[in-house]
C-alpha cells in the first residue's frame, strides 16, 4: 500500500462566511468520504485559519502565512491506498473538490527505508 497526503485549499475569507446550513453541508460530505475512505484513513485534521500560523524561516519567526495568497491549507488527511487512482475516486468526495475558491492536493509521501 502506498501513502498520499490529500491537502485540502481555499479562501478562508469564503469558508468564514459559509452559513450554517452550508457548513453541515460541507461537514456532512466530508463524514462521507471519511465512511468511503475507512481504515485507509491513517491521519487527518483541519487546521486553524492561515492569519494563526507562525512562520520559522532561519533563525526569524512571523506572524501568518509565508505565502500572501487567497488559497491557504486548511486541513488534510493521509491515506493508505493501492494506487493514485483510488485516491481520486475517494477525493472526488470532498465537496473542496467542487468549490470554486478551493482545491485538493494530492502528494504521495515518500517511504522511507
Amino acid at each position: 500500500m502506498a501513502k498520499y497526503t490529500l491537502l485540502i485549499y481555499g479562501d478562508a475569507a469564503q469558508w468564514e462566511a459559509l452559513s450554517d446550513e452550508e457548513r453541515r453541508a460541507k461537514d456532512a460530505a466530508h463524514a462521507e468520504f471519511r465512511a468511503a475512505a475507512g481504515d485507509r484513513i491513517i491521519g487527518g485534521q483541519e487546521l486553524e485559519p492561515a492569519p494563526n500560523a507562525t512562520t520559522l524561516r532561519g533563525f526569524v519567526t512571523s506572524d501568518g502565512p509565508f505565502l500572501e495568497t487567497k488559497e491557504a491549507l486548511g486541513g488534510f488527511y493521509s491515506l493508505e491506498a493501492a494506487d493514485l487512482d483510488e485516491v481520486l475516486g475517494l477525493a472526488k468526495l470532498l465537496p473542496e473538490v467542487h468549490d470554486g475558491h478551493s482545491a485538493v492536493e494530492i502528494r504521495p509521501v515518500v517511504d522511507h527505508p
